[in-house]
C-alpha cells in the first residue's frame, strides 16, 4: 500500500487533535517534524503545551506482609507429605503476651526438631486483626529469621486466612 501525504486540511485537523492530547513523554522532535510537515498551514496554531515535569521517583513500597514465603512447604502440608507437629493459638492473648509466648513456643519446637507448626492468629475485622498483623511483622524481624525459614497462609481446612503454616529451620 502506498502512503500518501496529508492534505493541508487533514494536517490542520490532526494538528488540532494533537494539541488536545497529553503526551506520555517529551516528544518535541516529533512535534517539530509535524509542524514542519504542515508548512504554512500550521502558522495559526497555538504552540503545544510543554510536557509536564517528571515526578521524582518514589521509593519502592515495602513487601506486603502476609505474602506466602514458602509455597513448596504449603503444598507439602496440603498433600499430607509434611505433618503439622504442633499448633499455637493466639486467641485470648494480648499483643504483649503473644509477643512473649510465640517466640518461646517456636524456639521449643525448633529444639524438638519440628519442621512445621500451625499458628492460629484469627482474622480480625476485615482480615486486619491486630494479632495477625503483628504476627506477620514479627516474622519479618531479624530475631525470627534465625528460627523461621518461611511461612504461608494456611489451607481452609486448617483455618484459611486466620492461620499460618510456619516452617522452622533445623536446629544447629
Amino acid at each position: 500500500m502506498k502512503r500518501r501525504s496529508l492534505s493541508p486540511e487533514e494536517a490542520l485537523a490532526w494538528a488540532r487533535v494533537a494539541a488536545t492530547v497529553k503526551p506520555i513523554g517529551p516528544r518535541t522532535a516529533d512535534l517539530d517534524a509535524f509542524s514542519e510537515a504542515l508548512g504554512a498551514g500550521g502558522q495559526d496554531l497555538d504552540p503545544p503545551a510543554p510536557a509536564p515535569a517528571a515526578r521524582p521517583k518514589q521509593p519502592p513500597a515495602p513487601k506486603a506482609p502476609g505474602a506466602p514465603a514458602e509455597r513448596s512447604g504449603e503444598k507439602k502440608v496440603r498433600r499430607g507429605k509434611l505433618t503439622i507437629a504442633a499448633t499455637f493459638d493466639l486467641h485470648g492473648h494480648t499483643q504483649a503476651s503473644a509477643a512473649r509466648a510465640l517466640p518461646a513456643f517456636l524456639e521449643n519446637q525448633q529444639a524438638d526438631g519440628v519442621r512445621c507448626v500451625l499458628v492460629i492468629t484469627g482474622k480480625g475485622k476485615e482480615g486486619q486483626g491486630v494479632l495477625r498483623r503483628n504476627f506477620l511483622l514479627w516474622l519479618e524481624s531479624p530475631p525470627a529469621r534465625r528460627l523461621v525459614s518461611g511461612y504461608a497462609e494456611s489451607h481452609p481446612r486448617h483455618g484459611g486466612a486466620g492461620a499460618f503454616y510456619v516452617f522452622l529451620r533445623r536446629a544447629d
